[in-house]
């Protein structure tokens, strides 16, 4: 067993590094990788760069190593704990695994990999929050044209895909009146954005499209017909046509449903990512599978409607897989890490680091 990565992790996940509040872990991280004899660079937005040069070989092409510095909530004041060869938190927090596993087993292995190409890597924030940090990134920093990166949690899939996804932030402006007294005097915003709602298709719509309203808020007094709400929709696709016109479905029925009872609607949308596949048998895939093939994993492409910072790297032109941690249960107080699969994890990297040697 690497005690040493195993320590570390436990480490890492007791800084604070919830999105937004990640400056402390990233100049932790710095250092780390200053030991390693890299030369770093944090850019304006906050993120790490980090080039280290290649060991045993030569006149290879700079591979592409990156992670998430950022947790989501609660991931304030985590403590760790190891039980019957499994890691996770004490107490009411999640462990952070999703991304310091996949952090740690990069930081080990470029420490024991005999051999290996010029590496660079990017340690971006904000990811959990939309992927702000990877969008703000200088790239500027980077000549990698392909990489690899740490943040799936399941070993035996490789991401090669992900959606085109849609927000929409929505307000509703009704007439404020007193419910008892005079409620025809009002326009009730609660009830506009209710119908609106109930008129979109949500849920799962087809194999690679998904819907939902996620948040409304509204109303004040119990006895009072309300003027305002707000909620939150989303809609998100594998291909990125129909989730364009998913988009333009959702906004025509939500203005249709809360005209038709005399109230006004705002919606500020976005396309905050544009759906990307790279093929199966793409450098970054086959590599993956190789490796994983040494720990005895038979790995299978597969695509996947949530988002990784590897949707933004290959709209960018730099052909990333995104490959598996370990981590189970992300994004809850019960998620864990078996270190054997931490172990399986690292072995994978260094193989990759091999296999991009040759």
């Amino acid at each position: 067993m690497s005690q040493r990565m195993i320590d570390q992790f436990m480490e890492m996940v007791q800084i604070d590094s919830e999105s937004g509040n990640e400056a402390n872990f990233i100049n932790y991280l710095e250092k780390e990788f200053q030991k390693l004899g890299a030369t770093t660079q944090q850019d304006s937005y906050g993120n790490l760069v980090a080039k280290l040069p290649a060991i045993g070989c030569e006149g290879k092409d700079p591979i592409l190593l990156s992670c998430h510095a950022d947790t989501v909530k609660p991931g304030v004041g985590i403590e760790p704990i190891i039980v019957d060869g499994v890691i996770r938190s004490k107490g009411d927090t999640i462990l952070g695994a999703d991304d310091k596993a996949g952090i740690a087993e990069m930081l080990e292995a470029l420490r024991i990999a005999e051999v290996r190409p010029p590496v660079e890597v990017a340690i971006c924030r904000e990811e959990e929050i939309g992927l702000f940090g990877v969008k703000n990134l200088d790239y500027s920093l980077l000549t990698a044209k392909k990489g690899f990166l740490l943040d799936n949690d399941t070993l035996d899939t490789i991401i090669i895909g992900g959606p085109s996804y849609f927000t929409f932030d929505v307000t509703v402006k009704g007439k404020a009146a007193h419910a008892g007294m005079e409620p025809e005097k009002g326009i009730n915003a609660i009830l506009a954005a209710s119908k609106a709602i109930t008129a979109l298709r949500l849920g799962r719509l087809d194999e690679e499209t998904t819907a939902n309203v996620g948040i409304i808020e509204g109303g004040i007094v119990r006895n009072g017909v309300p003027d305002h709400v707000v909620f939150k929709a989303e809609c998100r696709s594998l291909t990125h046509d129909k989730a364009a016109k998913l988009a333009e479905e959702m906004k025509a029925i939500i203005i249709r449903e809360v005209e038709s009872v005399g109230a006004s609607v705002e919606i500020d949308e976005n396309n905050l990512c544009k759906a990307v596949n790279i093929p199966e048998d793409a450098f970054t895939v086959s590599q993956s599978k190789k490796a994983l093939k040494t720990v005895g994993i038979d790995a299978k492409a597969t695509f996947m409607t949530g988002f990784t910072d590897a949707s933004i790297y290959n709209n960018m032109g730099i052909e990333m897989a995104v490959v598996g941690i370990g981590a189970r249960n992300e994004h809850s107080t019960d998620e864990h890490i078996y270190i054997t699969d931490m172990e399986k994890a690292l072995a994978m990297v260094v193989e990759l680091l091999r296999l991009s040697s040759l």
